[in-house]
């Protein structure tokens, strides 16, 4: 009677490659939460611009779009526009009610954390004619967020850049 099998030297051989297989395909799928905090402030950046572009349609209506200082009402909440579009002050204190940035529409935003100017953390609100939102999990970084600049002259949009080569 002959007996079917495999060898020792073949399981070993079938082991090696295995390895070698997953040392090479690993670092493919290693880093699966900085691709997620990438693509979430991607995601960030699409709403800040979305939202923007739908306060500066409804001050375009209310014919305050050339104002370098004004607000409308929106959802019961009083937005504060720089030429149209929305202003530092109000981005930082009222976000929730022009653009919903974390996807649950409630308008509750613990998934990130807002910073004037460059903080990584949430400050008071200043004059300053810009703001980052960082994601929660990124310890202080200036290269895994998403920077709001309000228009600086009329005609002129707000400037949204994101920043992720470090999260």
């Amino acid at each position: 009677m002959k007996q079917q099998g495999f060898t020792l030297v073949e399981l070993i051989v079938v082991i090696v490659i295995l390895g070698i297989l997953a040392v090479t395909a690993a670092p493919r799928f290693i880093d699966f939460q900085g691709d997620a905090r990438r693509a979430t402030l991607q995601g960030v950046k699409a709403a800040l611009q979305g939202g923007s572009q739908l306060v500066y349609a409804k001050a375009a209506i209310a014919g305050i779009q050339r104002s370098d200082d004004d607000n409308l009402q929106i959802n019961g909440s009083t937005v504060y526009t720089v030429y149209g579009y929305p202003a530092i002050r109000d981005v930082v204190t009222n976000l929730s009610a022009w653009a919903d940035i974390n996807g649950s529409g409630s308008g509750n935003n613990t998934d990130f954390r807002i910073g004037v100017s460059t903080d990584s953390a949430p400050a008071a609100v200043t004059e300053t004619d810009q703001f980052a939102i960082l994601p929660s999990g990124v310890g202080s970084t200036e290269s895994c967020k998403v920077i709001y600049e309000e228009a600086q002259t009329q005609g002129a949009s707000p400037t949204i850049t994101v920043l992720d080569s470090d999260c």
